[in-house]
């Protein structure tokens, strides 16, 4: 089950946040921190799946703009992924050059 969406860019300033599950304000700031901490601090080169506390994050980024889900321990992590991809993809076909470039470059790359 998704527990939450957010958009982030590389500044650390959510864009935009979605919770499927009550989470008071203030709580809201304090994980969205440091969820964002959390993924800005990794490399290309590291895994886009974290455990964390008692959920999971998915997280995929396209130029400045990170995405991050937050699941729970039984979805699964590459059905996320792609599903960041896709969410993406309807973004950038829809409002065009979203993160045209780095779409194309990760197609390239698979």
């Amino acid at each position: 089950m998704i527990k939450f969406f957010l958009m982030v860019n590389k500044q650390g300033q959510t864009r935009l946040s979605r919770y499927y599950e009550h989470v008071e304000i203030n709580k809201r700031t304090m994980l969205e921190a440091e969820v964002i901490k959390n993924c800005l601090s990794r490399s290309k080169d590291q895994c886009s799946f974290i455990e964390y506390k008692d959920f999971k994050l998915v997280y995929r980024q396209y130029a400045a703009l990170f995405v991050v889900v937050g699941i729970n321990e039984t979805e699964n992590e590459m059905a996320v992924y792609e599903l960041i991809h896709n969410f993406v993809e309807v973004l950038d076909k829809y409002f065009s050059r979203v993160v045209r470039h780095s779409i194309y470059y990760e197609i390239f790359l698979f």
